[in-house]
């Protein structure tokens, strides 16, 4: 596929070299127009080096190609990333003042536009009417993503991360309706991981859990458009590129971690499997063991139910704050003599309150550390149970549209 990928005069410039390489890696021809101002951030050097193809901003250069002609012609699919609002009212207002805005009016294929800039430039009216503008006239306008932005300020107005806006490229040329991400906009916390409980500074408890479906998830939700942040515990997994990671090791240092993130969370996901109790005291030395001594006794003490507390927390804001806030649990179960593993998760959702959770069959053979899954999504509002197999990565698409849907009836409602 031909592709034209124009880069706009902002600070966000930097992270559209890791959108080409995606472009690049996954087979396609790409041809960079940067704007005369976005070469002040990253140099036509960068591009051609990342390309493979020469790179210009002039009508002026290889006149006898006609470029400002042809490259919009040939493209099967256009990006502007990042779109600035002077990009965005220019082409809105049909203006052909260089190589890339004359490409855009000579489109023939579908373009999307990644916006960037200052929350009070994507709020302005102007630049909220030029957008309707694109969007009326067939272009895809992706929603900026929320968090920090160029120096001290939070907010809508930051590129969303290049692995998001490859993934809506990619849906754009498909046909398919979905390109805009569910999630723009909204920060999302995911713990994933299992928690260590130490004994001594050699030893610990822990569990069997990889950390690969949180992982997951926080592909699936960085795709979805979000600003995702990753509470990682012991994983057998990398953290993904494009996300906050913030480290944990143990229970009440994920607690903490958890209660903090909460505060400016839309969605708190906790998939991490978190040890139920740790040792009531913890050897500044290692335990020996000696023939002359008796084996030691280890009492263990309950760790705080992570989950119910941050639900106690929301619904303890005031009513149109808690109602903003979708929680999600986890619940591995194994069953035994007195319920099966749907009948322990419909009594932990009853008992935890979260929104939404995901139950999973575990065992030495299953779920840990496994490349798939099975789980069934339940829901605090009563809908039926919803299943979900496959990968971890298929898992955790479903989870993720199923919690855009949620959303989406929070906000209805």
């Amino acid at each position: 596929m031909r592709i034209v990928l124009g880069v706009g005069g902002g600070i966000a410039a930097y992270k559209v070299a890791s959108l080409l390489r995606l472009f690049t890696e996954a087979g396609h021809d790409v041809t960079v127009i940067p704007t005369e101002a976005s070469t002040r951030f990253v140099g036509t050097a960068t591009w051609e080096a990342l390309s493979g193809n020469p790179v210009s901003n002039s009508v002026f250069d290889d006149v006898h190609l006609v470029n400002h002609v042809r490259l919009g012609h040939e493209a099967d699919l256009v990006v502007v990333a990042p779109a600035t609002a002077d990009l965005l009212a220019k082409a809105a207002t049909g203006q052909a003042a260089d190589l890339l805005t004359n490409t855009l009016l000579m489109a023939h294929g579908p373009v999307l536009f990644a916006p960037a800039m200052h929350t009070e430039m994507w709020q302005h009216p102007a630049t909220r009417a030029n957008v309707e503008t694109l969007r009326t006239r067939g272009a895809a306008v992706l929603e900026p993503a929320s968090g920090r932005l160029t120096g001290a300020d939070s907010g809508p107005g930051r590129l969303p991360e290049p692995e998001a806006i490859f993934e809506a490229a990619m849906a754009l040329v498909q046909g398919r309706t979905d390109y805009q991400l569910p999630l723009a906009g909204r920060t999302v916390t995911i713990s994933a991981g299992g928690t260590r409980e130490p004994l001594d500074p050699v030893r610990f408890l822990g569990n069997r859990s990889s950390g690969k479906q949180g992982v997951a998830l926080a592909v699936a939700a960085r795709n979805a458009g979000a600003t995702v942040r990753l509470l990682a515990a012991h994983m057998d997994v990398p953290a993904p590129s494009g996300v906050e990671v913030v480290r944990v090791e143990t229970a009440l240092q994920l607690r903490a971690a958890a209660l903090e993130a909460a505060a400016d969370s839309d969605v708190f996901i906790m998939s991490a499997a978190v040890a139920d109790f740790r040792p009531a005291d913890v050897s500044d030395t290692k335990i020996k063991k000696r023939d002359d001594t008796a084996d030691p006794v280890i009492t263990l003490v309950r760790n705080p139910d992570i989950l119910q507390e941050l639900v106690e927390r929301r619904n303890s804001q005031p009513a149109a704050v808690a109602a903003g806030q979708l929680i999600v649990g986890f619940a591995a179960e194994t069953g035994d003599s007195e319920g099966d593993v749907l009948a322990y998760g419909e009594a932990k959702l009853q008992r935890k309150g979260c929104d939404l959770l995901v139950v999973n069959h575990v065992g030495t053979d299953k779920v840990f550390g496994q490349d798939s899954n099975s789980v069934v999504i339940l829901s605090r509002a009563g809908s039926e149970p919803q299943e979900a197999s496959g990968t971890k990565a298929e898992v955790s698409d479903a989870i993720i549209s199923r919690i855009s849907l949620e959303l989406n009836r929070l906000s209805v409602n």
